[in-house]
């Protein structure tokens, strides 16, 4: 019986032959790539501390909650990561009133806009490095269709940030 049943298990039905496998290692192999390209130039914060960086370059004056949810980190780690680039003069928080509540409003320093440009130009030619050896217009179908993708993962995921 247990032979048959294995037998019965088409390749398909394993994780590691699904999407979700996929992305998982993709993200990994993304994660040391950076973490690789920060320690081999020498950029004196982490990645993820860059990651909250860049974001609040693209989305200015956003709250630390909604941080918390584009970052997929509980609102806690996210406030001891803002807490270190705080400390660092990249970052500053402020308190606000938003829809009746008080929040804290992120924002980077003119020296955290300025390390956030810098790391990125020194940064962008070895991402060029990559994108190189893909075309590009399959990157931006490999893009869409992720974004495609998580945005369906968030409808069926419930996270409480």
């Amino acid at each position: 019986m247990e032979t048959s049943s294995l037998k019965d298990l088409s390749l398909k039905n394993h994780f590691t032959d699904s999407i979700f496998y996929e992305i998982e290692l993709t993200a990994k192999y993304c994660k040391m790539l950076g973490s690789q390209i920060f320690e081999k130039l020498n950029v004196d914060i982490p990645t993820e501390e860059f990651g909250i960086l860049d974001t609040l370059l693209c989305n200015p004056g956003i709250c630390q909650r909604d941080l918390a949810k584009i970052i997929l980190r509980d609102r806690a780690n996210t406030g001891k990561l803002l807490e270190s680039l705080e400390r660092k003069g990249l970052v500053k928080r402020e308190l606000a009133i938003k829809n009746n509540r008080p929040v804290k409003i992120a924002q980077l320093t003119e020296e955290g806009i300025k390390k956030t440009v810098e790391i990125t130009n020194i940064m962008r030619p070895h991402m060029e490095e990559v994108r190189e050896k893909v075309a590009i217009k399959d990157l931006d179908k490999v893009t869409l269709l992720l974004k495609e993708f998580r945005d369906v993962l968030k409808e069926v995921l419930e996270i409480q940030i």
